[in-house]
Order: structure tokens, then C-alpha cells, then sequence
């Protein structure tokens, strides 16, 4: 009953934010998701023992998302933003480097949440900015559609397992449900909600597909993450859920995916 109710209650407020909320408060929130982000991916490396400068890695990581939220992603404040978490980053972690063979993995750990979680929020919130709520909300429809088709297929067709090591209950049957009524939600609905947008069937069908893969891919190195730590959810935050990386984990890499195909097919 736990998980039900708090997952209606999440529903709810992301219906609310995505087609209510204003542009500014918009931002603010997508923000925030990305401190919570960060405080439980950085949870998760001290788990496999990576200490890594918690406000450090949030503070670029928010200013990478900002950057390409405000600026768009042919501005030069998104390279700027990049490069400056880069040399910071860089140079913090060669400071508190004290010696032994963890060196290069630190460092990965500590430049990867600009990449990982604040280019994808920011990609939402330009989403959101140039194609209307209904744009951004047919990403996270499909998304969602997919992930309970993959539920309910792998429960009642599931036998061959997907990726044993990372996600033992992920079925190929699940997935391939997903890769079914996925992509026919964004392509059915893409004709209604992204009106502005000229692709033809064949096209929403592909793209369709595409999103649905990068989310998989998504929630699979989500797990990888959580597998390596030794955790079954990236936080306790969310009653019956886990997470915020646990809720938005498909997002993280089927944003970039439909943020690309809007920007430059």
C-alpha cells in the first residue's frame, strides 16, 4: 500500500510540475532533482569506497544542467561549464589523492555526475522550454508505458534473463514488451503532441525504438551502480520506491536520446 500511494503521489506532482509549473519554478525543481541525484550517486561511491566532494560534484553538476537549460546547446556557456567542472574537478582530486591505484577511478567518480545527471536534466528543462509540456511529458510517457509493459511481460513471459550479473528479474520477454508498446505510445501520441515537429510514421516508430533502448541502457547502468555498491536502491528518500536516481535512471539516458533527434533530424 506504501509503494501505491506514493507512487500516485509522485505521479501527481510530476504531471503538476511538467504541465503546470513556470518556467523559472521549472528549472528550480529539475535543479533539485539533481542535488538529490548527486547526494545518492555520491551514497553510492562510497559504497564501492570512492569518497568524492559531495557539494563539489553538485555544484558542477548543476551549473552543466543550468547551462545547457538557459543557454541552449550551441551556447559556449555549456562548453565553459564543462571545461570548468573538468579543471576543478580535476585539480580537487588530485589533492585529495593520498596515494595507491585508485587514482583514475576516484577521478571518473567525481567527473561523471555532470555528464551522467546534469546534461540530461538540462536537456528536459530545454525540452520542456521548446516543445511544450506536452513534448517533454510524451518522453516520460513512453518511458513509463515501456517500463510497465517490461514489468508485466517478463512476469507473466519472462525465461531468458536480459543481464544476470546487473539486473537478474530483467527478461528479454520484458524487454521486448517494452520494445513493443513503447514505441507505438510515441508514435501514436507524437502526432498529437509534438504537432510542430515533421516526421512521418516509419520515423516516430524508429525513434520510438531508440528511446526505449537508451532507457533500458539507463536503468541497467543504474543498477550496475547500485550492484557494485552493494545496495538494493540508490536511497531510502521515496517510501516503496527508493531513490530519485531510481525513479529517473531510464531518463538520464533516453533524454539525450530524444533531445538529440528534436535538435538536429
Amino acid at each position: 500500500m506504501t509503494r501505491v500511494i506514493s507512487g500516485a503521489v509522485m505521479v501527481v506532482l510530476a504531471v503538476g510540475v511538467v504541465w503546470f509549473a513556470p518556467p523559472v519554478l521549472f528549472l528550480i525543481v529539475a535543479q533539485g532533482l539533481v542535488v538529490l541525484a548527486v547526494s545518492e550517486y555520491a551514497g553510492l561511491s562510497r559504497g564501492i569506497g570512492r569518497t568524492v566532494p559531495t557539494a563539489l560534484i553538485g555544484a558542477a553538476a548543476v551549473a552543466c544542467s543550468v547551462a545547457l537549460a538557459r543557454a541552449g546547446p550551441g551556447s559556449p556557456l555549456v562548453v565553459v561549464a564543462l571545461l570548468a567542472s573538468l579543471v576543478v574537478l580535476g585539480t580537487v582530486s588530485l589533492f585529495r589523492w593520498r596515494g595507491g591505484t585508485d587514482a583514475l577511478a576516484s577521478v571518473a567518480a567525481a567527473l561523471l555526475p555532470p555528464l551522467y545527471v546534469g546534461l540530461p536534466v538540462g536537456a528536459l528543462v530545454v525540452i520542456r522550454d521548446r516543445q511544450g509540456a506536452a513534448g517533454l511529458f510524451l518522453l516520460m510517457l513512453t518511458v513509463m508505458i515501456s517500463d510497465t509493459a517490461q514489468y508485466y511481460t517478463g512476469r507473466t513471459l519472462g525465461r531468458h534473463r536480459l543481464a544476470a550479473t546487473i539486473s537478474p528479474k530483467k527478461t528479454i520477454e520484458g524487454a521486448v514488451g517494452g520494445f513493443v508498446f513503447g514505441p507505438l505510445a510515441f508514435a501514436l501520441l507524437g502526432a498529437q503532441w509534438l504537432p510542430q515537429v515533421a516526421m512521418s510514421m516509419p520515423v516516430r516508430l524508429g525513434l520510438g525504438v531508440a528511446i526505449v533502448a537508451a532507457g533500458i541502457a539507463g536503468d541497467l547502468f543504474e543498477s550496475m551502480l547500485k550492484r557494485s555498491a552493494g545496495v538494493k536502491d540508490s536511497s531510502a528518500l521515496i517510501p516503496g520506491h527508493g531513490g530519485v536516481l531510481d525513479r529517473i535512471d531510464a531518463l538520464l539516458f533516453a533524454a539525450p536520446v530524444y533531445f538529440l533527434a528534436l535538435t538536429y533530424l
